[in-house]
């Protein structure tokens, strides 16, 4: 007989699952595909310890930024703004403005290829379909319904690139060393940098100490203790599937471009000469996959700039208020320009993924210094052990920045 305590937990879990695979969407997005393609086809399976280590830093980070929202009830954004000084607290939220703006640039670049791509859209038709599908899921949809559909579009985008695998038969004995032993030059940093941020995105740890609150966690400590594990579950195996997805990208393009000695320029590119070397069929899943990508994760990149956006100026995250409907387009403004004015599309989107890892510490050390915080966190601040790997991965996340400025001014 089956054990009904087993069964009571099993239902609780997957009830609790679902807020770790909406920040899933979010690092899988079109940036990530520009990243991966760049790195793969340059640089073969070098780079794919990248993605095991930023896999790794955000678990710790994203565990962290959930537990916030637990604790406190309230948004990274909201704490900030009511811990840090006036000066302090605005120069964070510019910056993560700015993040935000480079967030949407990706997203609604990578939508507006794939339409391109399948349907032969115009670019601006395509992003302008992106933004328009985007507005209609979160105007149109309850929480839950939303996060139902971003999981179906994970779920696409993660069957598009496994049956890609299984067509392209990578070099799996070059694949298993260099998922786990780093190698990097001067070379290699800028790409190297641009796919740390594309997966340690900053607006996603804002995203995750928001849509946490979907979950009821209970009014007291011990209750919101005892329940912390499924956030933990949650966090773990969305985290693992994006690994996953990242690594399968970097896989794909390294099987199919490196090997034959291909440079690969843009995204469009990628695709045609998927084609031939892959197979149609090749072709047509990059295409229905970034598709897909660039539709979720512009709704997800939305969802953070609402929060951000009204937690730092501290208004309420009402759907009916005229702040929070200009705040789901306003930061897309400059994906539009940039397609206008027929600017390198690819350049474009991995300088965009740089952005983020360069704002990363503007976001690291504000968390970390609430988490440490027994009077923002009480029973929930960090331990010492979650410090010590919390500032371990703000220093590396530093010093990567400051080889590459180094890289950059000297030339490598």
């Amino acid at each position: 007989m089956t054990n009904p305590d087993k069964k009571g937990n099993l239902r609780k879990l997957l009830s609790f699952l679902g807020p770790g695979f909406l920040v899933t969407v979010g690092f899988i997005d079109p940036g990530n595909w520009a990243t991966n393609i760049e790195g793969g086809s340059r640089f073969g399976y070098e780079l794919l310890w990248v993605i095991t280590l930023s896999t790794i830093m955000l678990i710790v980070i994203q565990n962290m930024a959930a537990k916030l929202g637990i604790a406190t009830g309230k948004s990274l954004a909201v704490n900030i703004r009511e811990r840090f000084s006036g000066p302090v607290s605005g120069f964070l939220g510019i910056t993560i403005i700015l993040a935000c703006v480079a967030t949407d640039v990706a997203e609604l670049l990578g939508g507006a290829i794939g339409f391109n791509l399948l349907f032969r859209l115009p670019l601006w038709a395509g992003a302008l379909l992106t933004v328009l599908l985007e507005v209609f899921l979160i105007v149109s949809q309850r929480y839950h319904r939303l996060e139902s559909v971003i999981m179906g579009f994970l779920g696409v985008i993660s069957l598009c690139y496994l049956i890609e695998l299984i067509i392209v038969r990578p070099d799996w004995q070059n694949v298993a060393p260099a998922v786990v032993i780093p190698t990097i030059n001067k070379g290699s940093i800028y790409v190297a940098m641009a796919i740390l941020g594309a997966v340690v995105m900053p607006h996603n740890i804002f995203l995750h100490s928001n849509v946490i609150h979907s979950r009821k966690w209970g009014l007291s400590d011990n209750e919101k203790q005892s329940l912390l594990k499924y956030e933990k579950v949650d966090t773990m195996a969305a985290m693992l599937l994006g690994w996953l997805v990242n690594s399968s990208m970097i896989i794909v393009a390294a099987a199919v471009f490196h090997r034959h000695n291909i440079s690969v320029n843009s995204i469009e590119q990628a695709s045609a000469t998927l084609k031939p070397l892959a197979g149609n069929f090749a072709g047509f899943l990059f295409a229905v996959a970034l598709i897909f990508a660039g539709v979720g994760s512009s709704v997800t990149s939305s969802m953070a700039e609402v929060n951000v956006i009204t937690g730092f100026l501290g208004k309420p995250e009402d759907p009916k208020t005229l702040l929070y409907r200009l705040s789901v387009f306003i930061t897309a403004i400059p994906s539009f320009l940039i397609i206008l004015l027929s600017v390198n599309t690819f350049k474009i989107l991995i300088f965009s993924q740089v952005v983020l890892s360069i704002q990363l510490p503007f976001t690291l050390i504000p968390l970390l210094v609430l988490c440490r915080d027994r009077k923002v966190m009480g029973i929930f601040s960090s331990g010492r052990r979650e410090l010590i790997a919390a500032g371990l991965i703000s220093a590396i996340v530093i010093a990567l920045n400051v080889y590459l400025l180094y890289s950059t001014v000297t030339g490598g």
